[in-house]
């Protein structure tokens, strides 16, 4: 019996996917188990399997296409099946998507966004760039429902009050890109969609913008010429791109991408003498960011301690571990980490997490460390941090970075945290608060360790001193509670010879 293959739900915060590789073909066979395609997420590039055995009989999304979860994506069956049924079903769905773009495109250009330039995505539909001379699909036909179209008159009316510069910069933007279209690619190898557009899928994109490279010098090896996300990979190993030397000056001013940078989005001018702005897309991986804090800070009650500690002693030791291993390098960070851990088993309220009924009590420290990333950042986890020596965690953590950073890392590997580190010191940064992490109880914002004059003894010395402040969920943890988790902190910072003891 045939099989529809959907979009899976591959990280607890994915809404939608970008089909970034098949790995099958249409008329392979495949297994159950079977790896189909690769999966960008708002995290990581994931692996989807088969949940079917038999022969992948049609694709119904292309490499570079952004689709929601649960949306279908391709039909398994046997080779002489009839599956007319189901690609009726799917091209239904695909229906309703298309209005959903068109919908949305026509936000965008209410809002005094200009299409030309902005990165669609409809709602639950697909998501592609493009740089077109001819309005975007959806802006001129495809009338959206008498409900949707009254909604997005109205928003329009609202918005068309508030800035005529919009229009203006509107307008100017669809010229631009009119002549994109007809001759800004001469002497490129950008391959065009018909109408003369350069389309390219959103991560590919986003890379190209991070890398600065110019996107109408590469050939697009997707779907009708698509640029999708390995033609970006090969234009950074020079297997693509043309050398940045050999563009014109003046043909690279004309040029336009599929996600304008900021100093390339015009900016609109809005009435009255305020100050010019410009509105850039948000990422999927800032969207997610954002939905989870603003489940923090609100709906938790946060309480912050803060204390100083010497670090003399633990500075000392990270060099005598660094000289007797130079290939493993430790870092203050990873002393912070296992200390925390230490004191997380001595102290469980800090340890536990707040279930509305009930308090969960972790029986080990799973240490969430927050890596910073281009677009965001993400927490990946040490487990059983407390098990682990100073040296082990040092490694863990180097790994998990360089994966979050090349988004290779599993749902496992960042997620399930029980308490996080937040470490801005390296920035220079002396003291700060950090939000929790639901359904976290607590976070450590740890800050620079400086140079500080300090009395001991009755005489000024100078010691190395750190700041770190403790961010509680007041329905686990109570201030004295925190005090006490951060007391056993100082101690073992400032005498590291506990961890051996």
């Amino acid at each position: 019996m045939a099989t529809q293959v959907v979009m899976p739900k591959l990280s607890p915060t994915m809404e939608e996917g970008q089909l970034s590789r098949w790995l099958k073909k249409e008329g392979d066979k495949v297994s159950v188990g079977e790896g189909l395609a690769e999966i960008d997420t708002d995290k990581a590039t994931m692996e989807a399997q088969a949940l079917a055995t038999g022969v992948l009989r049609k694709i119904l999304v292309p490499e570079g296409e952004t689709v929601p979860l649960g949306a279908i994506i391709a039909i398994i069956g046997e080779p002489d099946e009839d599956i007319s049924g189901l690609l009726t079903e799917a091209s239904s769905g695909s229906a309703q998507a298309e209005r959903n773009e068109s919908v949305k495109s026509a936000e965008s250009k209410a809002y005094g966004m200009p299409a030309e330039l902005a990165e669609v995505v409809p709602e639950g539909g697909r998501t592609q760039a493009t740089v077109e001379g001819q309005p975007l699909k959806g802006e001129a036909g495809g009338a959206p429902s008498d409900a949707q179209g009254g909604a997005t008159g109205q928003r329009a009316g609202q918005t068309a009050q508030q800035s005529q510069g919009a229009q203006q910069t509107q307008t100017q933007g669809a010229q631009q890109a009119q002549a994109a279209g007809a001759g800004g690619g001469a002497g490129g190898n950008g391959q065009r969609a018909q109408g003369g557009r350069l389309i390219v899928s959103p991560i590919a994109a986003r890379m190209a913008a991070e890398a600065g490279i110019n996107l109408h010098d590469l050939t697009g090896s997707g779907p009708g010429g698509r640029i999708v996300k390995r033609d970006i990979e090969a234009a950074l190993s020079g297997a693509a791109a043309r050398p940045q030397a050999q563009a014109q000056p003046e043909q690279a001013a004309t040029q336009l991408r599929a996600v304008p940078t900021p100093a390339q989005q015009p900016a609109v001018q809005p009435a009255g003498g305020s100050a010019p702005y410009r509105d850039e897309n948000v990422t999927t991986m800032r969207a997610t960011i954002a939905r989870r804090l603003v489940t923090s800070l609100g709906p938790i009650p946060h309480i912050f301690l803060t204390t100083e500690v010497e670090m003399d002693k633990a500075a000392e030791m990270r060099r005598q571990l660094n000289e007797l291993d130079p290939e493993n390098k430790v870092s203050i960070n990873d002393f912070v980490i296992k200390v925390a851990a230490v004191a997380l088993m001595q102290h469980p309220a800090v340890n536990s997490s707040w279930q509305d009924k009930a308090i969960r009590y972790y029986e080990r420290a799973d240490v969430g460390v927050a890596v910073a990333l281009e677009n965001g950042l993400i927490t990946p986890v040490v487990r059983a941090a407390n098990t682990k020596s100073v040296g082990q965690i040092s490694r863990e953590v180097k790994e998990l970075a360089e994966r979050a950073r090349n988004r290779k890392l599993t749902p496992e590997e960042y997620t399930g945290a029980t308490f996080s580190v937040s470490n801005l010191g390296m920035f220079g940064i002396s003291e700060f608060t950090a939000l929790i992490n639901p359904p976290e109880a607590c976070i450590l914002a740890v800050g620079a360790m400086t140079p500080t004059p300090v009395v001991r003894d009755g005489e000024v010395a100078v010691r190395q001193m750190m700041r770190v402040t403790l961010s509680c969920d007041h329905r686990v943890v109570d201030g004295a509670t925190g005090a006490k988790f951060l007391q056993t902190l100082k101690k073992i910072l400032e005498n590291p010879l506990y961890l051996i003891a």
